[in-house]
């Protein structure tokens, strides 16, 4: 199987997917962040394809940014100005580019939380 990079985000605070999310992919090559991929996740918290596959699946550190507050000041929530949380920025590495990675985000205002998911 080909390597490949997915993600999906959690609601924590309403205990239900993230849907309609934006979020930005860089690879991070010293200095340099060099945008990848972008777009917003699905109704089920999930994007529609993999962010990251075959010849584009590189190893390297990365950078996966969230536009959390703009989510939760969506759905009502009453966030400070400015949020506590506002970008959630993942950084991880993808060390086998013939692996799946899966960068889980579960996020509330006030907390996060990734793992290397399966």
């Amino acid at each position: 199987m080909a390597g490949r990079l997915t993600t999906h985000v959690l609601d924590t605070a309403r205990g239900v997917p993230g849907g309609d999310i934006s979020f930005v992919l860089h690879r991070l090559e010293g200095e340099a962040r060099i945008q990848v991929a972008s777009g917003r996740t699905n109704a089920n918290g999930r994007t529609d394809a993999p962010l990251l596959e075959g010849e584009a699946m590189r190893v390297g550190r990365y950078e996966l940014v969230f536009a959390a507050g703009a989510y939760f000041r969506a759905h009502g929530m009453a966030l400070n100005d400015p949020p506590f949380l506002d970008e959630i920025v993942l950084r991880f590495a993808i060390a086998d580019a013939a692996a799946h990675y899966h960068v889980p985000l579960l996020a509330s205002p006030w907390s996060y939380a990734t793992y290397r998911g399966s």
